[in-house]
């Protein structure tokens, strides 16, 4: 068993113009620090001479075939022989230096560190106006109202991390949205988080960076979506169900006027709509949080365990066939009033007060029914 203390692990892809002087600040902070350690470079396929570079100067190099930012420290993660790892880019915009405040959160008992651009110093021309001022804030506020994780640069390029811990949370996006896989399922596990300042500076690079902005924004927005059923279905779902119910029984009685307008069935059409919609959301939010619990990217919830001891199969199709006699109900009594008006014309809208919501219990309880067994399924495994 190897008794090294940390790996420097860096991920590459034709970065022969900056390689060498990371390499160089990375053994420095090693030696420097009295740290027992290794700099590990995680290759993609570089074509520019990156890997001889990097053993010239002292680096272990793995080759990572599958390409992208979260394969390669994957791969860098797996091989590292360090009991900690401090991951940071090889473009020379990140201060090796720094690892003695990565090690000193470590010892303290954290599972990961975050370094923190923000609280630290951003130098001029280091990060695009467009990622600091939106993307960045914008996404590491999203992460926190999502997961209530403790950071405030969620994507920060450089921290540190146990090396055991990391590798049982089973990572396993390959592009740049690993960066918020790690974040979020470190969260998701309880494990401690903090976070240290760091320096960003302009990288050394004359070619263009990896990152894309629109597309790799879109896809770490997208992670965060994706680990929050929470927020993705379930919030939506029910404030749609809510308002859409509210404004349907505030129109049931007839017109309700409001200054100079006045909202009658068209809009009650719509409402009851919202309400049906809301269902669906929300039933998609149970679904998904049941599956994603069964595949194991979501952690299990014992509130959530809990509420299926009383919402079964059973309780689910007895509300169903409820809705569904409620529906055939209403419009039976609507066919009633067809009747005594010797099948001839009606109000509109005093008709569609009765078939509107008669349809809208129908659907719901078919949904409702199904639904339950739906999720009976998904939850076979469970049980």
């Amino acid at each position: 068993m190897s008794d090294l203390t940390v790996t420097i692990l860096m991920p590459c892809l034709n970065e022969a113009e900056t390689l060498a002087i990371c390499v160089r600040q990375a053994v420095a902070a090693l030696r420097d620090n009295h740290v027992a350690g290794e700099v590990l470079i995680a290759d993609n396929g570089s074509t520019d001479g990156s890997q001889q570079i990097a053993t010239d100067e002292g680096a272990r190099v793995i080759a990572v075939p599958v390409r992208g930012y979260g394969a390669a420290l994957m791969a860098g993660i797996e091989s590292a022989r360090g009991k900690y790892i401090l991951m940071a880019d090889a473009d020379a915009s990140y201060d090796f230096g720094h690892l003695p405040r990565f090690l000193e959160k470590l010892e303290e008992g954290n599972d990961l560190v975050m370094g923190n651009r923000f609280s630290g110093e951003i130098k001029p021309g280091a990060m695009p106006p467009l990622h600091r001022y939106l993307g960045n804030p914008v996404l590491s506020f999203i992460g926190r109202l999502f997961f209530g994780i403790p950071v405030r640069d969620f994507h920060c390029g450089i921290r540190a991390m146990r090396a055991e811990t990391i590798r049982a949370l089973d990572l396993h996006t390959t592009g740049m949205e690993f960066a918020s896989e790690m974040v979020v399922k470190s969260s998701l596990a309880g494990l401690r988080i903090a976070e240290v300042p760091t320096t960003l500076s302009p990288d050394g690079r004359s070619r263009p960076p990896h990152l894309r902005t629109w597309r790799d924004g879109w896809r770490h927005l997208r992670f965060l979506l994706l680990y929050s059923p929470r927020w993705l279905f379930f919030y939506p779902g029910v404030i749609t169900f809510v308002v859409g119910l509210l404004i349907s029984l505030w129109l049931l009685p007839g017109p309700q006027t409001v200054g100079r307008w006045t909202f009658d069935v068209d809009t009650l059409t719509y409402s009851l709509g919202l309400v049906l919609i809301g269902a669906h959301i929300s039933a998609f939010a149970v679904s998904a949080k049941v599956f994603g619990t069964q595949e194991g990217f979501l952690p299990p919830n014992p509130k959530f365990e809990r509420v299926f001891q009383y919402i079964t199969l059973e309780v689910g199709l007895l509300f169903g066939c409820a809705l569904l006699l409620a529906g055939i109900g209403i419009l039976v009594y609507a066919i009633h009033l067809w009747h005594v008006a010797g099948f001839g014309d009606l109000s509109p809208q005093r008709i569609l007060r009765l078939t509107l919501p008669s349809a809208t219990c129908m659907m719901l309880g078919v949904e409702a029914i199904f639904g339950s067994f739906f999720l009976s399924l998904l939850g076979m495994n469970r049980r």
